[in-house]
């Protein structure tokens, strides 16, 4: 990296919905590692998030989505602020699927409606044929290569139907995924977002982007307004809502002199402020950063499931092979029953569940933590936790009220002199 370049560099968001699970993290790593002006690469698979650090001078937003998506794995740009769900319906092509799916049942009214599911299959495989090409395009088997294997066999064993049934499942099991990494996107963008973006000037007026204050700038904070960037009150009084930082329930006073921080609510009053440090350096920012990188970070279950799903896939298939093969090459009595078996074994056992069920755990328990306004700073502390048998602490205004009450009472004399006295 050139001395002069790193003003230059920018830190990107991007939503990957073909980010299925962990097994595709090589592929995006390979597409985007080499290409010039990226620094480094991330992938958060719970939220489908990409989050590449790269030199704009060199390479676009646009350039980095163009080269994502000639793998098929249907990548744009996260926009700031944006926490609404892209897919609120699934896919026209699952639909679609589905409705040709619940005519072909009318088979056993008229046979020739049994040709139906076919159709339905036609319709709903396209975009799993697109990134299975892709994927073996980069010398990798994943799941939509496994489907599309169980999808001929089904075909050709007659069973039309199945084949149908497996597509629609598949189409509709993406966008049940798609919509819950949304809601999670969502719940770590509220946290991520907790300072405002803009700030008022005390001398002018004038309202500004965060992003463009300098250190020592004086603020305006007004009544029931939350405080933009860290700083020090340098004129009035009030009382400030911290909880969202602290834990604190009750309101702190802050007079001249005081330290504010940002994402802390002034509750009354006026306070003037002048700014102790940039937008990307307050407290909030900080905090952001850490649930980040708590997101990336990897347990030592979820690092070993992901060196087992390296060889799970291949496994399966040699299995679904051998099932399907060596019954054939025996000439066994209903062989049609093997090739059926081995296609069960190709959808059963799909790596998705095994490889997803460790980071969608933690990253659950992360963003509720979060969310309650307890920072864990990643997966292999939550594991940690696990192992632990007591916790004692205490906060006054959390736990307890701060209001003192006689619980026993053990007098060092007789009880009749003590009432006597």
């Amino acid at each position: 990296m050139k001395p002069d370049s790193s003003k230059d560099l920018e830190k990107s968001y991007f939503d990957v919905l073909g980010l299925c699970c962990s097994s595709e993290v090589p592929l995006i790593e390979k597409i985007l590692k080499p290409l010039e002006g990226v620094h480094h690469v991330s992938v958060v698979v719970p939220t489908r998030t990409v989050i590449v650090v790269h030199d704009v001078g060199v390479i676009s937003q646009s350039q980095i989505v163009k080269a994502l998506n000639q793998a098929r794995l249907e990548a744009n740009v996260r926009m700031k602020g944006d926490q609404s769900y892209r897919n609120k319906w699934p896919s026209p092509y699952a639909i679609l699927c589905g409705v040709l799916l619940l005519l072909s049942f009318l088979q056993y009214v008229y046979s020739p409606f049994k040709w139906v599911a076919l159709g339905a299959v036609a319709v709903g495989i396209v975009p799993l044929i697109l990134k299975a090409v892709a994927s073996l395009r980069n010398l990798r088997i994943d799941i939509n290569v496994l489907m599309i294997i169980a999808v001929a066999g089904s075909i050709i064993l007659k069973d039309y139907w199945e084949a149908g049934t497996i597509v629609f499942l598949l189409t509709i099991s993406e966008w049940l995924e798609t919509r819950a990494s949304h809601k999670a996107t969502a719940v770590m963008s509220s946290l991520m977002s907790i300072a405002p973006q803009k700030a008022v000037l005390a001398d002018t007026g004038e309202e500004v982007n965060t992003k463009d204050v300098m250190v020592n700038t004086r603020l305006a904070v007004k009544a029931g307004t939350m405080i933009p960037i860290d700083g020090v009150v340098v004129e009035g009084n009030c009382e400030v809502d911290e909880k969202a930082l602290t834990g604190e329930s009750f309101p702190v006073s802050k007079q001249v002199d005081s330290i504010v921080w940002a994402g802390t609510v002034n509750l009354n009053g006026y306070i003037s402020v002048k700014t102790s440090a940039l937008a990307d350096a307050c407290v909030v920012a900080k905090m952001a950063k850490l649930v980040e990188e708590a997101q990336n970070s990897k347990s030592k279950t979820q690092r070993y499931v992901d060196k087992i799903a390296n060889y799970y896939t291949p496994a399966v298939c040699i299995v679904a092979i051998c099932l399907a093969g060596v019954p054939a090459a025996l000439r066994v009595h209903d062989v049609q029953k093997w090739f059926h078996l081995a296609l069960v074994v190709l959808v059963s056992a799909c790596p998705c569940a095994l490889i997803l069920s460790t980071p969608v755990a933690a990253f659950c328990a992360l963003s509720k933590a979060a969310t309650s306004g307890l920072l864990v700073k990643g997966a292999e502390y939550l594991e940690t936790l696990s192992k632990v048998k007591f916790i004692c602490f205490d906060k006054t205004g959390t736990i307890t009220k701060g209001e003192f009450s006689v619980s026993s009472f053990h007098p060092l004399v007789d009880n009749h002199k003590l009432l006597y006295w």
